[in-house]
């Protein structure tokens, strides 16, 4: 019986060394993957840092704050909305009411301008036509002009 050698021959070894070079196993190839993952961590941190430092600083911190107080349906086509708007003094904006019907379908719509004050918190009373009769007045959204 003619015995087997558990050691790889030559041409084994040398197989082996194209198979990796030609599916990318070399060591060179490693080293350049992970310099790639490097430059890619370094840049995403980059972009991170330059992200958080631009919305921390970009200088709006004016806010504007508004809260339901109240609605009266005044008849099958107006609806009266009173509301609060809280704002640093001295700034102006604009809100959007809106009156919704049983079904939570808008039926009235209207842009109102908030004039500036020396108070923080000023309260309105503002009249919403409706094309239906509604049974809801609301404040949609307050903002900066």
């Amino acid at each position: 019986m003619t015995g087997h050698s558990t050691t790889p021959s030559q041409s084994d070894a040398g197989n082996k060394q194209r198979l990796d070079a030609r599916y990318g196993r070399t060591r060179k190839t490693g080293s350049r993957d992970r310099l790639i993952i490097w430059i890619g961590a370094i840049a995403l941190a980059i972009v991170l840092a330059a992200w958080v430092i631009w919305v921390a600083f970009d200088g709006t911190d004016d806010t504007v704050a508004s809260r339901d107080i109240g609605h009266k349906v005044v008849d099958d086509r107006t609806v009266r909305i009173s509301y609060d708007v809280s704002m640093p003094p001295g700034t102006s904006a604009k809100c959007a009411l809106q009156v919704q019907n049983d079904t939570h379908n808008i039926v009235g719509w209207k842009v109102v301008d908030i004039p500036s004050s020396d108070s923080y918190t000023q309260a309105f009373t503002d009249t919403v036509r409706t094309t239906q009769l509604g049974v809801t007045g609301l404040i949609y959204r307050c903002w900066l002009p």
